[in-house]
């Protein structure tokens, strides 16, 4: 496992190179997979910084801020199997508390361990852990303790009022706060050193924003689904044309892109992938109507042309929640933690 700079303070496949939804998906015949990988010899460049300081709500801001994650705390315990124990949990970052469920394998530790990030459910009706159930129960059972955030604003956690007009960076600081909680928690159950991210559609942005602004901070990322790493994309996409009023205030807060181009450059991850250093999986559906498959492919590129370790896997016939190839997606999904943090 390499040395880090952070403390705390098959088949039917076919493989090349979030605002969003959580996440099944049509069959189709089984073919040989093929696998390609995006690389470049020729770094793509971040925009050079400007003198004037970082607009709060950016990449940079939340790159120059001093993340903190702390206090991670088991409650009640949720459920036994044969195979964990499930918890209630908080952690503390960025002045909130922030609450979610954690599986721990039984057996002796420590094991490598993963935050999860789950795509879009309106905080009226999240009830804590929803999101990645799935997912939650499959990566306990194989030996992974598993931390599913809730994310401020949701469930237990406390609120952040101005969460979404500030294009819910906040999930951001969330995520990051989740992975020094687990490091610094001291539980001999959890290897810190051995620590990954998987996000599922707006998950999928929260990690492409994690992997830009805390290099260094985990193993690997895995993402299903995501979201464009492009937020005007996404507003567009999703809250624009539905006539959402928090539109409306983010455009009078910060300009909409047409206005504020320099604003909308500096929110997404995408301008800054040249920062991004640990390996990451993209799986998309050909089927997924939700997020277009176009979103992954340009993020994959970009990446790619930063000479980064980016692979996008395009399963044929899944739908934006993956549905007869999602045992398929996880068999590849834990083959690449294994390779990244075993």
């Amino acid at each position: 496992m390499r040395s880090r700079s952070w403390t705390c303070a098959a088949a039917g496949l076919l493989v090349v190179a979030a605002v969003g939804c959580t996440g099944g998906g049509d069959a189709d015949s089984p073919e040989p997979p093929a696998t390609t990988r995006a690389t470049s010899s020729a770094p793509a460049r971040t925009p050079p910084p400007t003198a004037a300081p970082a607009d709060p709500v950016s990449i940079p801001a939340l790159i120059e801020r001093d993340h903190r994650g702390s206090d991670l705390r088991l409650g009640d315990v949720l459920a036994r199997t044969s195979a964990y124990t499930r918890y209630a949990v908080t952690y503390e970052t960025g002045g909130l508390t922030v609450s979610g469920i954690m599986n721990v394998p039984e057996g002796k530790g420590p094991f490598p361990a993963l935050v999860l990030a789950h795509g879009y459910i309106n905080p009226a009706v999240y009830t804590s852990g929803r999101g990645l159930a799935r997912e939650q129960d499959l990566l306990a059972r194989n030996g992974y303790v598993v931390l599913h955030t809730d994310y401020r604003n949701h469930a237990g956690s406390d609120d952040d009022p101005d969460n979404d007009v500030n294009l819910r960076l906040g999930y951001t600081e969330d995520t990051i706060g989740a992975v020094l909680a687990l490091r610094g928690s001291g539980r001999p159950e959890i290897d810190g050193d051995r620590i990954g991210l998987l996000g599922r559609s707006m998950g999928g942005g929260v990690v492409y924003n994690t992997l830009v602004v805390a290099p260094g901070l985990v193993d690997a990322a895995v993402v299903f689904a995501p979201v464009s790493s492009r937020p005007d994309e996404n507003i567009d996409h999703f809250q624009r044309g539905g006539g959402d009023p928090v539109v409306a205030r983010i455009d009078a807060e910060h300009g909409t892109p047409e206005e504020n181009p320099k604003f909308w450059r500096e929110v997404a991850p995408v301008t800054y992938v040249d920062r991004a250093s640990e390996p990451l999986l993209i799986h998309h559906g050909t089927a997924d109507d939700t997020c277009p498959l176009t979103w992954s492919e340009r993020t994959a590129a970009a990446f790619g042309a930063a000479g980064k370790d980016v692979e996008l896997v395009k399963w044929r016939g899944e739908g934006h929640t993956f549905g007869p190839r999602w045992p398929a997606s996880m068999d590849r999904t834990m083959a690449f933690f294994e390779r990244h943090l075993r």
